[in-house]
Parts: structure tokens; sequence; C-alpha cells
């Protein structure tokens, strides 16, 4: 795109610089009169810097020079909101974060020595592994990654930098047993003692956690809050369990503090009054810690569907417990894409036809599917949980009772979504794709396939069928199981749907070729394809990839009377291809079926069963396959991303009259800035 330059006489530049915010410089034209040229150009995306199996890319703002003034700053301060909490995932991660970031930093901004040596790339390596997964665990698999530097060389390193590190500390960051997984959810061992996470104290058990919640969870009624979301769980000195709950004055003040002094400007700007009434409520649930604010703040956020610009802000997805109940720290400003959004806000309108169509049972469907709202955004700043790893699409609240009673939102990050596509390759889909025909499908409907699966899965998926009477949330009846079964249940509604004329009629997809496009690229990924983010002889312990394998998986054993899949093994390869797309179609209408049920009446064993029978245990020869086909095609299977940095402009008198965006130098000059203005928890 080109720059936009407007000259303009000084006497309205300060109008200018109002509206469209662009940066200036004072000249003259052949009169005398002064000017402003105002330079705007799309920031440069791409990758910044590649590390280990990581990727780092860049991505721009669209839309951000349309706003008014007052919309740029709700921008600006939602995201000065957004970083200063950024202390607090580190510290929920592992309870030695902080400290190990403390010290790699101080090495890498003094050590003056030879930076040419293998051990120096390899230290450079670890710390910006550690940049990347907000911790010493990798941000996917949760396997902690060690050293690939001698305990002497870092030993020598903090001797010559004057860091610092307690020795034990270091002991469990060269010993591969030591607190090895963040979040475990292997059902043999106890979840809690088997999890490095900083939710829980170190002697508090699985049995202490479930006594502690079952009689506030049976006492909770039909409108409860999510217990346990904003605390962390600890034996006092009398051996007692109690909450350390994360709210001004209590656990992790001095960065909260900063968050609402920002959410506080941002009030101030807000878009319409629903909008500022939200964020009041957000900043009395910061000051108070009270879970029954959390759900009135959701219950106004949902609500607040006006305007162009809205937020994520707060302790919301609980991946990162191995009970799915305690919330990580995020933030995602989110800029609304107008054309975008016009395109697929139909579907929202037709939240209800695809409830009633489905192939759940009756007793399982909503009468009244309500206010599912679905936008394209484009993200503005990103911090916490979701970044620099980030989603690509979002659907919240997580509260069951106050989806179904006051809605949802669904937000697919449209600016993140083309810089993945921008830094793509078909290096990936050209190996594993089993022919020529497959390839050429993906080629033509593959990107806008994943673009509809992604917001059906978010839209329509998430919003869709209810509890029985009677039975718990999910997460009481089903467990560590709730949340791998909830995205199967998702992925499930959006891939029964790619393949329905609806989408035709609707105007949402061209031909019912888009389905199949992303049909094959499921049982590919699913079934090969993410086995590369597994080290060799690993389990899968993530959520969405036990969900993705689970799905694949069960489809492909079913399917096998029919031959509806075929594996197929070819010049030492193995490909998966679909021979009856209309079966696997109804295939997956089946295990849709069955999980909603699962879900719906709290069935535990059938819920276990079907996570720990496909979605856990991988082949070990097919996965060495994978490894090695991927391996030689050198393509990241990980990717995050630096921030946009916006910088305010101010006239004399300090008032900001404007801003600019632009690029960090690199990772890791964003990282170590971040860690200095931002660094509440570990000064």
């Amino acid at each position: 795109m080109k720059s936009i330059k407007y000259l303009l006489p000084a006497s309205i530049a300060s109008f200018f610089l109002f509206s469209c915010g662009g940066s200036s410089d004072e000249h003259s034209d052949d009169s005398g009169n002064d000017t402003i040229v105002v330079v705007q150009e799309p920031l440069e995306t791409g990758m910044i810097d590649r590390f280990a199996d990581l990727q780092v890319l860049r991505y721009d703002i669209p839309g951000f020079f349309d706003l008014s003034l007052d919309q740029q700053k709700l921008v600006y301060y939602l995201y000065q909101a957004g970083l200063s909490g950024r202390d607090i995932i580190w510290d929920q991660n592992y309870r030695h974060n902080l400290a190990i970031r403390n010290c790699l930093e101080t090495i890498v901004q003094n050590y003056s020595g030879d930076k040419t040596s293998e051990d120096w790339n390899n230290f450079m390596v670890y710390t910006k592994r550690v940049w990347f997964s907000n911790g010493i665990h990798h941000h996917y698999s949760m396997d902690k990654f060690l050293p690939a530097f001698p305990r002497e060389y870092f030993d020598q390193l903090i001797t010559e930098t004057g860091a610092s590190l307690d020795p034990a500390i270091i002991d469990v960051m060269f010993d591969p047993k030591a607190d090895a997984k963040r979040v475990s959810l292997d059902s043999k061992k106890d979840l809690i003692l088997n999890s490095a996470t900083n939710f829980y104290g170190p002697d508090v058990t699985e049995k202490d956690v479930d006594a502690f919640y079952k009689e506030k969870m049976a006492n909770a009624g039909d409108h409860p809050v999510e217990f346990g979301l904003n605390s962390q769980l600890v034996k006092n000195e009398n051996g007692e369990i109690v909450e350390k709950v994360w709210k001004v004055g209590g656990m992790y003040t001095e960065a909260i503090e900063e968050v609402v002094k920002w959410l506080e400007l941002a009030q101030g700007v807000a878009e319409n009054e629903a909008q500022g009434n939200a964020l009041g409520i957000l900043i009395e649930y910061y000051k108070t810690g009270d879970l029954e604010k959390w759900n009135e703040y959701n219950i106004a956020w949902s609500q607040a569907t006006e305007g162009d610009i809205d937020y994520i802000q707060g302790f919301v997805e609980v991946y990162g417990d191995p009970k799915g109940m305690r919330g990580s720290y995020e933030s995602i400003i989110q800029i609304n894409d107008f054309e975008a959004s016009e395109r697929m806000k139909v579907m929202a309108e037709n939240a209800q036809w695809f409830e009633d169509n489905s192939t759940i049972m009756d007793e399982h469907k909503k009468e009244n599917v309500v206010g599912v709202s679905y936008k394209v955004v484009n993200v503005g700043g990103e911090s916490g949980d979701a970044s620099p790893s980030t989603p690509i699409g979002v659907n919240l609240p997580n509260n069951n009772w106050i989806r179904a009673e006051h809605g949802s939102k669904s937000v697919s990050l449209g600016n993140i979504v083309q810089a993945y596509n921008d830094a793509g390759g078909e290096g990936i889909l050209r190996e594993f794709a089993h022919d020529e025909e497959e390839i050429a499908l993906a080629e033509k409907w593959g990107k806008i396939g994943s673009k509809m699966h992604t917001a059906m899965h978010e839209v329509i998926g998430h919003a869709s069928g209810k509890i029985n009477p009677g039975v718990g949330t999910p997460k009481e009846t089903l467990k560590n199981y709730s949340s791998t079964l909830e995205e199967a249940r998702a992925d499930l509604v959006a891939l029964y749907y790619l393949m329905d004329e609806k989408l035709v009629e609707l105007g949402l997809i061209e031909t019912t070729d888009v389905g199949k496009a992303e049909y094959d690229d499921y049982i590919r990924n699913g079934m090969m394809v993410q086995m590369r983010r597994l080290e060799p002889g690993a389990v899968i312990e993530e959520a969405h990839m036990r969900n993705r394998q689970l799905v694949a998986a069960w489809a492909f054993e079913k399917g096998k009377p029919d031959n509806v899949i075929e594996r197929v093994e070819r010049d030492g390869k193995t490909y998966f291809e679909i021979h009856d797309y209309e079966k696997l179609r109804v295939i997956f209408g089946e295990l849709l079926r069955e999980i909603q049920r699962i879900k719906s009446e709290g069935d535990y064993k059938a819920g276990k069963d079907l996570v720990e029978n496909y979605g856990v245990q991988v082949d070990k020869a097919l996965h060495q396959q994978v490894l090695d086909r991927a391996a030689a095609l050198d393509i990241a299977p990980y990717n995050g991303f630096v921030n946009p940095i916006i910088t305010p402009i101010e006239n004399d008198k300090g008032e900001i009259t404007g801003f600019k965006l632009s690029q960090p130098e690199s990772f890791e000059a964003q990282m170590l800035e971040y860690s200095k203005t931002y660094g509440f928890l570990s000064k």
C-alpha cells in the first residue's frame, strides 16, 4: 500500500491530528506558511525472529487511523492496562519464573564477553524460549525445556554480569525431573502435585481442592460463580486451605493497581454508556475480588455490543489449571473490521436455525439461542496468556448460565489470521496431502474453509447445547476432560455444517467444496501434522490437540467399514485420503450428538473413555515419521507475535493530540522494554 501524505495549513493541522492521529513534521510551502506533512504507512509485517521450534511475527493494526482521537485513546489505555498485568501470567505459570527472567535479562543486558560462541547462542535461544512461553515451560506442550548450555557456563555468566539467582532454582532449571510439567492431565496421578503451575501451593493436593470446593459448588444454585477463578489455593500456617485472592490489596496488587489505573482512563473515553458501565464493573471486580462482580461484569460486557472497540481483560481461560478452574491473566484489544463483520453477521442471526437442525438430541437443544454476537476484529495489542502466542478466535464469557441467558461474544482476530497466512508456506500441505487433487482443493478453498471453521466454532459451536436440569457445571462433572470435550464439541458443530448447503444459501461460502477442503485439512492435522509439535515418546496433554486427534481418530475408526477415510502407505510415507465426504459428515454428526449427551448429562466415564482412548496416545512409528518429514521442511511448528508500539503524540500542554504506530526493533528489544516498563511484580 502507498503511504498517505497530506500537506495541511498549520491552522488546520491540529484538527487533522485530532481526527487522524498521524505523525507530523513542520515544513514551509511556497507562500511561506507553515504546513504539516502527515505520513501513515502500513506497518511492516512478517517474521522478526526464529529460534528453536518457534517463529515470531509482526502484525499491522488496520483501521487504527480511521478511529476518532477518543477511540484511539481508548485503544491505547486498554493496551496499557493489558501490559500492566503482564507479570501476573509469569507468576501464575510457575513460582520461579520472575526470578529466572530477571536473572536472564540481567545477563543479556550486561554481558560483554564472547557473543559468537555456541554456548552464548544456546543461552540466547533459551532466554527467547522463556520470553515466548512466559516462563520455563513450553507454552503448548507444557513440558519444561532444558538449557542446551552447561551449568558451569551459566554460573560464569551470573558472576560476570552481576546477576543473581538462588542455586536451588538453578538446580531446577537443569534437572529434567524437577517440576517437569506445568500442567499435567495424567489421570493416573495427582493432577495438582504433578503440575508445576503456581495456581496452588506446593503441598496442596487434588483431594484438597475437591474437598474445598465441594460444598460451595453443591450450594451454588442455578447461577453459580466461577469458583476459584481469581485466586491461588494454599495451606496457611495451621494447615488450613485458604484462597489468596488476586485483587487490589491482595495477591498481585502492585500489577492490578496499574491495570485499574489504565482501565479508569479507558472508562473516561468509553464509546457509549453500556461500554463504560461494563468497564466500571470490571474495575470494581478488580478492587474487590468478588466473583459475583465478575458475573455482573460478564453480563454487562456480553450485552455491550455497540461501538468499534472491544476488549478481553482479566483472569479468563482455565487451560493452565489441571482442574480447569483458575483463570490465566490475559488481554486482547479489538478494533472492529466493519466489512468482514458485516459479511459474517448473518451467521449469528441464524444461530437458532443451526441449533434446531443440529444432530444433538432434542432435549439437549436450546429453545432460544440468546445474544450470540460475532465480529471480525483487528487486534490492537495483546498481553498475558494471549501473547506472544495468540488465539485466532475467541468466544466468551465462559460461564454457561450467562451464555444461555444473556448471550456471548465471538470474535475472529482478522489481522492475526492474515499475518499467519502471509508468513505460512505450502510446504506442509504438499508434504502431507495425499495427491494433487487434494492440494488443488486446499489452495482454492483452504483459507476460507479455515476462516469459516473458526467462525462457526466460536459463534454456533460454543453457543450450542444445554445442560440437563440438576446436572452440575462441566468443570464439576467432566473435571480434567471438560476443556477437551468442549473444544471437540465446538469443532464438530463447525465441521458438520461446513458441508451444509445452508451456508451457500446464506452467501457465506460459494460451494460445499469449502467444507471438503476443511475436512481434508482437519483429518491431515488431527491424524498426523499436529504431532510435529510433540517430542518423541510424548503423549498428548494440550486440550486442543487432544480434541483434534479425538475427532479425527474416532471418525477414522467409525468409517472403516465403509472405507470413508483410507490410510495410504506410499514410498515409505503415510497419507489419509477421504473417499466419502458426505458419510464423514454423518460420522461427525454422530460424535457431536454423543459429546453433547456426555456434557448435558455429566457422564464422566464416557467422556474419560473418549478422550483417553482417542485423544491421548499417539502412534509412535507414525509420530517419528511425521517428525522426520517435518524436519526436512524446516518450518517452525509454532508462531507468536510482537505487538506494534502505540506512542502518543502530545502538545506542549501534555495533551494527547494523536498517536504514532511502529514496530519494535526486535523480539529481544520488546521483551526487555516490557520488563523495564511493566515489571510491577519483579521490581
